[in-house]
C-alpha cells in the first residue's frame, strides 16, 4: 500500500492502526484526506493479514472536524455545494468503516469535533484518553449534524441527549462522554494506543462471525444508514445556502461569536 501524505497506516498482529497525520491542523478533514483515508479502508478490509483496525490521530487532537480552508470543499469564489462534499467524499467513508466486517476502533486521543465526533461514533467501539473531548460543532456556523451523526448518536446516548449535544454543541469532557455511553473505556493519555491496539488484538482473535455480529446489527438494529447519510446530504446542502452558514463560517474566520439570523 503506498503511503498517502495526510495519514499513515502500520499493521502488526494482524491489527492496522492508521493515523491521522495533520497535526498542526488538528487532522481536520480535507477533500484529499477524505479520499485516500477511503481507500485506506476499503484497502484494508480486502487484506486478509489484518482482523482489527485502529483509528488515531497525531498530535494533540483525534480530528477537528471538516478542514474549512480546504479550497476543493470551498474554492473561492464559488457557492459551496456541502450536499455534493457529503455524497462524494463522507458518505462513501462512513460506508466503508460501518461495513467492513472487521472491528474498527476509534482511539481518541484528542479532541473529536464536528465530522470528527462523527467519524468516532461510525467506529465500533471508542478507546478514550482522559484528556479528550467532544462537540458535535456542527449548529455553531449554522449547519446540520452529518457524518453519520444523525444515524448514530441517537443510538448512543438517547433521542433527548442526541437533540442536546446537537443543537447546543457544547463541548464536553472525556468523563460526561463516557457517562453518556460514548466510550468503550476511557484511559490515561499515555496508555491510549497501547490499550486500543491490545482492545483490537483480542478481538482480531475472535472468530470469523464477529464480522456477521456487525453485518447482522447494522442491519436489524433499527433504521436504515444508507438512507440516514443521504438525508444529511439532502438537509446539509440546504443548510449550507443558508444566510446563518455564510455568516458562521465568517465568524469562525474572524473569531468571533456568529450573529444568526435565522434566514
Amino acid at each position: 500500500m503506498s503511503e498517502p501524505i495526510d495519514h499513515r497506516a502500520e499493521i502488526a498482529d494482524s491489527v492496522a492502526t492508521i493515523t491521522l497525520d495533520r497535526p498542526k491542523a488538528y487532522n481536520a478533514l480535507t477533500a484529499q484526506l477524505l479520499e485516500s483515508l477511503t481507500g485506506t479502508f476499503r484497502s484494508l478490509a480486502r487484506d486478509g493479514s489484518v482482523r482489527a483496525i485502529v483509528l488515531t490521530g497525531a498530535g494533540k487532537a483525534f480530528c477537528s472536524g471538516q478542514a474549512l480552508d480546504d479550497p476543493i470543499t470551498f474554492p473561492p469564489g464559488v457557492p459551496t455545494d456541502l450536499g455534493s462534499t457529503v455524497a462524494q467524499r463522507y458518505n462513501p467513508l462512513l460506508l466503508a468503516i460501518a461495513t467492513s466486517e472487521k472491528p474498527v476502533i476509534a482511539a481518541v486521543n484528542g479532541i473529536a469535533a464536528g465530522a470528527g465526533m462523527g467519524i468516532a461514533c461510525i467506529c465500533d467501539f471508542r478507546i478514550v484518553s482522559d484528556a479528550a473531548s467532544f462537540t458535535t460543532a456542527f449548529a455553531k456556523i449554522g449547519l446540520v449534524p452529518d457524518s453519520g451523526l444523525s444515524f448514530t448518536l441517537p443510538r448512543i446516548v438517547g433521542h433527548a441527549r442526541a437533540l442536546e449535544l446537537c443543537m447546543l454543541s457544547d463541548r464536553f469532557d472525556a468523563a460526561r462522554a463516557d457517562a453518556l455511553g460514548l466510550c468503550t473505556k476511557v484511559v490515561p493519555a499515555d496508555a491510549l494506543l497501547a490499550e486500543a491496539q491490545a482492545f483490537a488484538a483480542a478481538l482480531a482473535q475472535g472468530p470469523r462471525s464477529l464480522g456477521m455480529i456487525k453485518r447482522e446489527l447494522l442491519r436489524n438494529g433499527g433504521g436504515d444508514l444508507r438512507e440516514a447519510l443521504d438525508y444529511e446530504g439532502t438537509l446539509q446542502g440546504a443548510a449550507g445556502r443558508t444566510a446563518d452558514f455564510t455568516e458562521g463560517l465568517a465568524a469562525f474566520s474572524e473569531k468571533r461569536a456568529p450573529r444568526f439570523t435565522g434566514k
